[in-house]
């Protein structure tokens, strides 16, 4: 699994392991890494300038409120916050008092969210995105005549694995920064036999943009996440194995 290892004893993927007897590793394939205030200063934005933030990971909203803190910035109370799924709206409350704000979330992608923002077209918006990232949300923003700006606060590197192997049945993506580092850190990898899932049509494009082959995808329609996915494909793969 190219993230890190879950806190949560009880996250689906410790079940999936021990329902079909798996051993999962959990190897970070990038790295996030904070643009420094000094250089943020250079996009000439000031989180101030807008009535709301949208937050399309809980790593965007660390850095945001870094930035803020860096820079001396007193968010307003004021501020709405729309945020793409219930999950990251929560993670909200490491930094405000939630029930005293106005926070608007979607239920599972960007999709879900648009329409939320649309009925607030209003407001102006502010997009922490990382560098690199997809134009996908941009361009659906744009589509939509929605006033925001796209605020690059962190970065996403890839992570070095100093000669490890990668000695797996199945490897498993969610971005497609991942996928370029696993050019860049295995430039002689051969798939074969290895299978390899993808979350997000974003990163299943990037497998296939790469010469890979594209084995599991999530969600689709049997299965919203990748867990259910993987564990779809498992099943029917014992089952044909027998």
């Amino acid at each position: 699994m190219s993230q890190p290892e879950p806190n949560n004893p009880k996250s689906p993927y410790f079940e999936l392991a021990k329902k079909h007897n798996l051993r999962i590793d959990f190897k970070q394939f990038i790295q996030i890494e904070g643009i420094p205030a000094k250089d943020f200063r250079h996009q000439k934005i000031n989180p101030t300038d807008y009535s709301a933030v949208v937050f399309t990971s809980k790593t965007a909203i660390d850095h945001f409120f870094r930035i803020c803190d860096e820079m001396r910035i007193m968010v307003p109370d004021t501020m709405k916050y729309f945020c793409i799924t219930e999950n990251v709206a929560f993670y909200l409350q490491k930094y405000i008092v939630y029930r005293k704000r106005k926070v608007f979330h979607g239920k599972a992608k960007f999709e879900d969210l648009i329409d939320i923002i649309v009925k607030h077209k209003e407001e102006n918006y502010l997009v922490p995105l990382s560098e690199p990232h997809n134009t996908d949300i941009p361009d659906l923003l744009t589509k939509q005549g929605v006033n925001y700006t796209v605020a690059t606060m962190y970065r996403t590197i890839s992570a070095g694995f100093d000669g490890e192997e990668l000695d797996y049945d199945l490897l498993v993506f969610y971005s497609p920064s991942g996928i370029k580092s696993l050019k860049e850190n295995f430039p002689s990898f051969i798939q074969g036999e290895i299978k390899i899932a993808a979350f997000g049509p974003t990163t299943a494009e990037a497998v296939t943009n790469e010469g890979y082959r594209l084995d599991i995808q999530a969600p689709n329609p049997k299965a919203p996440s990748m867990t259910m996915a993987l564990d779809c494909f498992i099943r029917d793969f014992n089952r044909n194995n027998k």
